[in-house]
């Protein structure tokens, strides 16, 4: 069985689809009309698209409920499809920002259309089935996972001109103390070990060995990273793999995305507008190629994802392993305040005792993606469970661990794996270095 569930209750159900449903829009409500059409590069989304493709994929999920289910409209079935080729060909991504049909407002329609038949079918039922209650899961999961992705695409499109009301950011807190903790080697059981949802890419728990190893204990840090600037590590070619120095050179790579140099000084562009670079924040956007890059220069190495899961979960007193960071329990409202504890707040970097792992490791959850080494294939025994949805992208990708800043909490868990291309650095990722004992 893939999972067990915890709750069946429709209403329970019915309530996180509209706790999921009102944060997105929540996100888009600062927004202008003329921001929602606005595609600025082949890789991101305009806000508009993210809103009808997440409502269309719930239309999907009705689809393999309601034998006699009819979509709301081939058109929009197309051009918010985003790469389901067993519901016809999609509109080509790279594109999108050209559409200006269906309008914000017919999306809006949309959006709340859709909403009401979700609701209808939860209104059929007072306890769901397991088959029921996984799909619905995977759509709430889903529309996390664009939410993020919004935020990603949000400050791609508003860096530089979006101009925050309040200024919500701190003076530059104390430096953290740098140092790595030892980890033993051994036989580890890598992978989701809880009851409650989880994506198929997570599962089976499997058995892995690990060598003894040294992890840091903190992210690489911003005044970290510049030092690698400093010393010419962009301009040598022996940091760098092969595909990495040709993306270099390709892209004019300088710095971090968001970094800009004025008066011979960094700043970043981002969300807070301009501002001086934060130097004990984590590093943030940066690829794949310029981490692994970073870890050659300063002769050290990325984790695998293995070494990862086990420095952030495993407890090596009672060899025992928790589901999510703050425990075994699924997130409820109930964690709200221990939530705030576990994930990343600028104004308090590296001073939560309850955020570290039981290891000493801080900042694996909230702050940003840590990049490993490991390549984004399927577990051993892997056996999808969602057509055309994880599987699909096992090549030419890395795996990437923890959370983010812009991660709903809802979910966060140890075992999650997200996955980019080794050169897209527009998400919130950044890293942490191991070395071998």
């Amino acid at each position: 069985m893939l999972f067990q569930a915890s709750v069946t209750d429709s209403k329970f159900q019915l309530q996180q689809f509209k706790n999921t449903r009102t944060q997105t829009l929540q996100l888009v409500e600062p927004l202008e009309k003329e921001d929602y059409v606005v595609q600025t590069a082949f890789f991101t989304s305009p806000p508009k698209w993210h809103l009808g493709h997440v409502t269309w994929f719930y239309e999907v999920v009705l689809s393999k409920l309601e034998s006699n289910y009819e979509f709301f409209s081939p058109e929009f079935s197309k051009i918010f499809n985003s790469y389901y080729r067993a519901f016809g060909e999609p509109h080509d991504k790279a594109k999108r920002g050209i559409l200006s049909r269906p309008t914000v407002e017919e999306t809006l329609s949309y959006f709340h259309t859709i909403n009401k038949r979700v609701e209808k079918f939860f209104a059929t039922r007072n306890s769901m089935e397991e088959k029921e209650i996984y799909l619905f899961k995977t759509a709430f999961n889903h529309e996390c996972q664009h939410q993020e992705l919004l935020v990603y695409d949000l400050q791609h499109l508003l860096a530089g001109r979006y101009k925050p009301v309040k200024n919500n950011f701190p003076p530059v807190p104390s430096p953290v103390e740098k140092k790595q903790i030892n980890i033993d080697g051994g036989l580890y059981d890598m992978g989701y070990s809880g009851i409650d949802f989880c994506y198929d890419i997570e599962l089976p728990e499997h058995k892995v060995y690990l060598n003894s190893y040294a992890m840091d204990v903190f992210p690489v840090t911003n005044s970290e990273f510049l030092k690698f600037i400093e010393d010419g590590g962009y301009g040598d070619y022996r940091f760098w793999l092969s595909d990495g120095w040709e993306a270099v050179k390709k892209n004019n790579w300088e710095a971090p995305m968001y970094w800009q140099k004025e008066d011979d000084k960094w700043i970043k562009d981002d969300f807070r507008g301009k501002t001086k670079i934060n130097p004990n924040e984590p590093v943030c956007n940066v690829s794949f190629y310029e981490a692994d890059a970073y870890c050659k220069w300063a002769n050290k190495r990325l984790p695998t994802e293995a070494e990862w899961e086990k420095a952030a979960c495993w407890n090596e007193e009672k060899k025992v392993k928790t589901v999510y960071p703050w425990g075994n329990e699924p997130p409820t409202e109930n964690h709200a305040n221990l939530l705030e504890s576990y994930l990343w707040s600028p104004t308090e970097i590296g001073s939560y005792p309850l955020g570290k792992s039981r290891y000493g490791c801080h900042q694996m959850m909230g702050d940003v993606w840590e990049w490993t080494s490991s390549e984004f294939v399927g577990y051993p025994g892997f056996k999808s469970n969602f057509s055309e949805y994880n599987d699909k992208w096992f090549t030419n990708q890395k795996v990437l661990r923890g959370s983010s800043f812009a991660t709903p909490a809802y979910s966060i868990r140890n075992s999650y794996r997200n996955f980019f291309r080794l050169d897209e650095r527009w998400m919130f990722a950044g890293f942490r270095c191991v070395e071998d004992l």
